[in-house]
């Protein structure tokens, strides 16, 4: 390997990424990218902002290639080229919140399943702080993942429950999950341990 002493050609060296052999345009958008680098650190935010970029703007280079760029392993990259922008900001979001702390509650299951069958199109994300907003809890997509798939609520859970039952309403499969209780109508309460119990025998007969 030639030694030289420009710092973007040294930078694409390390990617493994042959210079000679890029086009006009990516080779520009390389020398922008290494702009970008210099400018902003290689902190995991830059990195992630510029694996995006990269990943989406069709230029025609490699998921391996782009990983050696960025710094990240081949399949992290594999995983941010399917993530959306705004998946990519809310992880970035949630990292930079620090870590994650909380437990998912039983009795949270009802109002998250009421959430995410009225929101077919949120992500994990928009979970996440659906879950943040309600109960001030902060968790980690894992644990997510875990109760979700615990009470039935994942992905594919609910793919397999349509794929049954294709004509079932959302509102139908809400009410069995969610057992609710109008506002109007009272509980009743379980009577005391030592109430005195009504006599059991019968009076008397005149």
């Amino acid at each position: 390997m030639p030694a030289t002493d420009d710092p973007c050609a040294l930078w694409l060296s390390q990617a493994q990424i042959a210079a000679h052999r890029l086009t006009t345009e990516q080779r520009g958008l390389l020398q922008a990218a290494f702009a970008f680098r210099q400018r902003c650190g290689d902190d995991y935010y830059s990195r992630r902002l510029l694996s995006h970029f990269l990943l989406h703007c069709n230029a025609g280079l490699k998921v391996a290639q782009i990983a050696r760029l960025v710094g990240v392993s081949r399949p992290t990259a594999s995983h941010q080229q399917g993530v959306s922008s705004k998946e990519a900001i809310q992880a970035a979001h949630h990292r930079l919140a620090g870590r994650p702390h909380g437990k998912l509650l039983p009795r949270y299951a009802g109002p998250i399943a009421e959430f995410i069958l009225t929101h077919p199109q949120a992500t994990r994300y928009d979970v996440l702080d659906f879950i943040q907003r309600t109960w001030n809890v902060r968790v980690s997509t894992v644990a997510l993942h875990h109760f979700n798939k615990k009470y039935g609520l994942d992905r594919a859970t609910r793919l397999a429950a349509s794929a049954d039952r294709p004509a079932v309403d959302q509102a139908a499969i809400l009410s069995s999950v969610i057992v609710a209780v109008p506002p109007s109508q009272a509980v009743p309460l379980p009577p005391p341990p030592f109430s005195p119990r009504r006599p059991s025998t019968r009076g008397r007969s005149c």
